[in-house]
């Protein structure tokens, strides 16, 4: 008869907030617990040796991260946020203890937004990084192939920066005297687009 290992049972999230907290004592800004999920927020230069910490440490083992994105906070809270700008936050899996967190690192400079590489501790961060990097600009010291992942390589600036314009900088089109794509200034107007929702009589099947 062949045994069969069980899945851990996941601890309380308020068992795991205290857990971690004791073990990046000193390390972390902060730990915090929000809808029964664990965020914990470190600073750039700690960023490493904690995330190292949640992979190898016994009460941790988290073995995969399973996301990785950029943020930009500059009109976080209607433009009141007086913090760093930017900032990446990855989500961890532990598949032996069963247990997730999400970690939180700011860019130290909103001008040159620079955050070490998670790369050699989890595979999966490349290209997670990669968009990162594409989409908010932010630049992974230690990453061996940084480039753009999304957009066209001829692209100009960060889509998802909260200053980007909807329109974007260039446009592009097929020049059919030059056989090639060519890019020119925007031709669209800025605008603001206001969401709208239209429901039809007895949406739902309410009378």
């Amino acid at each position: 008869m062949t045994d069969h290992a069980t899945p851990s049972q996941a601890i309380a999230p308020e068992d795991l907030r205290e857990r971690l907290a004791a073990l990046l004592d000193g390390r972390a800004r902060s730990v915090e617990l929000s809808r029964g999920e664990v965020t914990v927020t470190v600073a750039a230069a700690d960023y490493l040796g904690v995330m190292l910490a949640l992979r190898d440490a016994p009460e941790a083992r988290f073995e995969q991260l399973i996301d990785l994105c950029g943020i930009d906070y500059s009109t976080y809270g209607d433009g009141r946020w007086e913090g760093a700008r930017f900032a990446a936050v990855s989500h961890l899996l532990s598949v032996s203890l069963n247990q997730r967190v999400r970690v939180r690192v700011f860019c130290p400079e909103d001008d040159f937004p620079v955050l070490p590489s998670v790369t050699a501790i989890w595979n999966s961060a490349n290209w997670y990084e990669r968009e990162a990097f594409d989409l908010y600009g932010i630049v992974f010291e230690g990453h061996a192939d940084l480039r753009r992942i999304l957009t066209d390589y001829g692209f100009i600036g960060h889509p998802f920066r909260k200053d980007f314009p909807l329109s974007g900088h260039v446009e592009m089109r097929y020049d059919a005297e030059r056989q090639r794509v060519i890019y020119e200034p925007v031709t669209i107007e800025p605008r603001e687009i206001t969401p709208r929702v239209i429901r039809e009589d007895n949406y739902g099947g309410l009378h």
